[in-house]
């Protein structure tokens, strides 16, 4: 399971030109799901994400998670994450993981994630066609992935 966590002034979701969900202060996720993913993955990686300290204390130094800071998170399913770009030009999406795996390891990633917030979490539509306008924060952006904990 792979994520990209952004630190985001703001995040507004709209799917068919309309306004699906919106946060301020806080993270923007995208994940990517393969396979091989299982629950392990992410339980560790939602710990990963939510702990991580990337806001700034008093001191302006990163000491702060987004439970620290009452952030807010939205979650966007991206396969694209996944992409091999080895050969040619098309990037091949076959370690991806199919809708009948990736749907409910997403589903179960935001059950799991919005039980540990003290705020909602929101979300994006699997599959969806999605338009996402944020505004970074710093910038900070932070890449994860389960398979390389160690």
């Amino acid at each position: 399971m792979k994520a990209v966590i952004q630190r985001v002034n703001f995040v507004e979701l709209r799917i068919s030109g309309v306004l699906h969900s919106e946060i301020s202060k806080g993270l923007l996720v995208l994940l990517g799901i393969c396979n091989e993913d299982t629950e392990e993955d992410i339980n560790w990686l939602i710990n990963k994400i939510i702990n991580m300290r990337i806001f700034s204390d008093s001191e302006g130094k990163m000491n702060n998670s987004v439970l620290d800071t009452n952030g807010e998170l939205l979650v966007v399913s991206q396969f694209t994450l996944y992409a091999s770009t080895k050969k040619g030009n098309r990037p091949s999406f076959i370690h991806a993981a199919k809708p009948d795996i990736a749907i409910p390891l997403y589903e179960r990633f935001l059950e799991l994630c919005n039980a540990q917030l003290k705020t909602e979490l929101k979300s994006g539509v699997f599959g969806a066609d999605m338009k996402i306008k944020f505004e970074n924060d710093g910038p900070v952006t932070i890449i994860l992935d389960s398979k390389n904990k160690i």
